[in-house]
Order: C-alpha cells, then structure tokens, then sequence
C-alpha cells in the first residue's frame, strides 16, 4: 500500500504546506537525512492559534494543535521528496510547548504529532522525541514541532 493510499485510507487530506514564516528553508537535505524546519498548527477559521497551554489551552487542545503542525510537516515533505514513498523512517520529532510554568502535560501533547507519523507510517513512524516547554514562540503560538527524516535515495 502506498502512503497516498494509506492517508486515503486514514480520511487524511493534506494541505498545501506553509511557506516559510522568515528566511530559512523548509527542509535541508544531507546524505540520506532531511531535516525539517518547526511547523506551527494549521489555522483555524483563517486564523493562527494563539496563546499558552495551561492558560487559553488545554493539554487536548495541544494535542490537535501537534497533530496539525504534523500534517503540515507531512505536506512539507510531500513537496520536498516528491512522493512520501520515498520516507525511509521518521527520525526524530522535537516539539515546543508554550506552555505556563506548572503546565506538565507536554507528552501528551506531542502525542498529537507522533500519533499522525505512527498512524501515517506505522513502524517507520515511531521515532526518537524531545519536548520543551518554553515561555513564548514567535506570533505566541501554543506549539511548534520539527522533525529529521530518514529518506530512500531517488
């Protein structure tokens, strides 16, 4: 089965990708390793979310907010390889959490990204991970999350 197949199968559309927020690249290619550039969620309703986790946000609210810097971060590397086929494993995920300073949920939070690449990928999916809590993210996002992936040679 192929990744489109298995998105389709999943009920996932991807979006088109976000461009990049400043002046870097969405990924950098060396040898067989793509490294991402941090993704923030999708908007919603047309606008950017906003706030602390603990505080505007719950841990749930974090959650769909990782899973939707993930489907950006899967649009972003649909472009970047062409095909998502050619993922060999997800490598590692590394999420910031904007988040109060007695906020403690910052694992299940991620969970909304590492769900989506073990859903997507299944055992090439599961990968190494860090999560930080911060104290502010640019445009005061409630999460970012970057990622390292393991390409086939084309």
């Amino acid at each position: 089965m192929t990744i489109d197949q298995r998105l389709k199968e999943l009920g996932i559309d991807l979006p088109a990708g976000t461009a990049p927020a400043a002046n870097y690249a969405n990924g950098v290619r060396t040898g067989n390793l793509l490294f991402l550039s941090g993704k923030a969620p999708l908007s919603e309703n047309g606008i950017p979310p906003k706030g602390k986790l603990g505080r505007e946000y719950s841990a749930q609210d974090g959650y769909r907010f990782a899973r939707s810097a993930g489907l950006d971060l899967l649009a972003v590397l649909a472009v970047e390889l062409g095909s998502l086929d050619r993922v060999a494993r997800i490598v590692e995920v590394q999420g910031f959490v904007n988040a109060v300073d007695d906020f403690e949920d910052h694992p299940q939070v991620l969970n909304g990204c590492s769900d989506l690449m073990i859903q997507v990928f299944e055992e090439k999916g599961r990968h190494a991970r860090s999560v930080l809590g911060v104290s502010s993210l640019r445009g005061g996002l409630p999460i970012v999350v970057r990622a390292v992936v393991e390409v086939t040679p084309e």
